[in-house]
């Protein structure tokens, strides 16, 4: 079986580090570069040995699409996509080609409206529910990419199908336990990045509201997290440099899963990731404009390095000591 063709929308970080997997493993790859992106796009996807070609090619060509972007992105994504295959004329469609991944994070009920767009008369093209959880591909390292499908024969053979793109680099971690379906995948990443990206937009608001109040008082912060919570106080000096330059897309996300938690119930609990939304979208502004926020956030990060780098230090002269 020859490999398949295989197209990443779109060859940011994460995009690019698939292709770059898919093509080291023989798959071909392409891309789509809107008019308008940074000469940067065009080159991580030549990095990485992606193609850029039209919509309308890769809904020729492909077998899979592989949706990876910002998640106030991928309903516009999936729209252009299905005009795009709409246009084909007789052979170029060709039955159940391409399949199409959501492996945005998004909601369940935005996964849904985007696999209906799939599912109406004319195109009816085989669709999976995805997640990425981890960062970009890199050495030995893959993030693993849970995905769903519809319930019944058809969401079956779709999902195996898709697992079985691991032979090509990518790991892949099929959801079907009761009741898995179309927004299984996504509301695991919500109810996961809820937790995990909302703890550092958690730790990023209470950091400048520390630094608004003065900085004598962010001072003393870094010392007690140290004293007392020194594994949290190194999560957080590690987390807050790798959130910086995607603050653009957390926001995103935080919305996405405020929307999951009142749709699951949560009610008022759904402020919570709205307000981190807020947090992240200030900190957006603030890189852009290099402000106050980021130059308060980057110092936190030094001088938390600074007295754990010292705590450890201690400890090993302690421990000399005593042999």
């Amino acid at each position: 079986m020859s490999p398949p063709v295989i197209a990443v929308i779109s060859p940011g970080a994460m995009g690019s580090a698939l292709g770059a997997r898919l093509s080291a493993h023989s798959a071909r790859v392409l891309t789509h570069i809107p008019a308008g992106r940074s000469q940067g796009s065009h080159d991580r996807a030549a990095k990485a040995g992606m193609h850029p070609v039209s919509m309308a090619q890769i809904a020729r060509e492909a077998d899979w699409v592989l949706s990876v972007l910002p998640p106030d992105a991928a309903l516009d994504f999936a729209a252009q996509f299905t005009v795009a295959y709409n246009s084909l004329q007789g052979p170029e469609k060709r039955a159940g080609k391409p399949a199409f991944a959501d492996l945005n994070a998004v909601n369940p009920s935005s996964v849904v409206r985007i696999a209906q767009l799939f599912g109406k008369e004319g195109l009816a093209l085989p669709f999976i529910d995805g997640s990425i959880i981890g960062g970009p591909p890199k050495g030995e390292y893959n993030p693993i990419i849970y995905a769903s499908a519809e319930v019944g024969p058809e969401g079956a053979k779709v999902l195996d199908e898709f697992e079985a793109l691991q032979t090509y680099g990518l790991k892949i971690g099929a959801l079907r336990g009761e009741g898995a379906s179309i927004g299984a995948a996504s509301a695991l990443k919500m109810a996961y990045a809820g937790i995990t990206k909302g703890t550092t937009g958690l730790a990023a608001t209470m950091i400048l509201a520390a630094y608004h109040n003065s900085p004598g008082t962010a001072e003393a912060l870094i010392a007690e997290l140290s004293d007392s919570q020194p594994l949290m106080l190194q999560r957080f000096t590690k987390g807050i440099p790798d959130m910086l330059p995607k603050a653009y897309r957390f926001h995103g996300e935080m919305d996405e899963i405020s929307g999951f938690v009142v749709e699951e119930g949560g009610g008022g609990s759904g402020d919570i990731h709205k307000g981190l939304a807020a947090t992240y979208r200030r900190i957006e502004k603030s890189i852009k404009e290099d402000g106050e926020e980021l130059k308060q956030l980057q110092d936190f990060v030094v001088r938390g390095e600074k007295v754990l780098e010292e705590k450890k230090k201690k400890g090993e002269e302690k421990s000399a000591r005593q042999w």
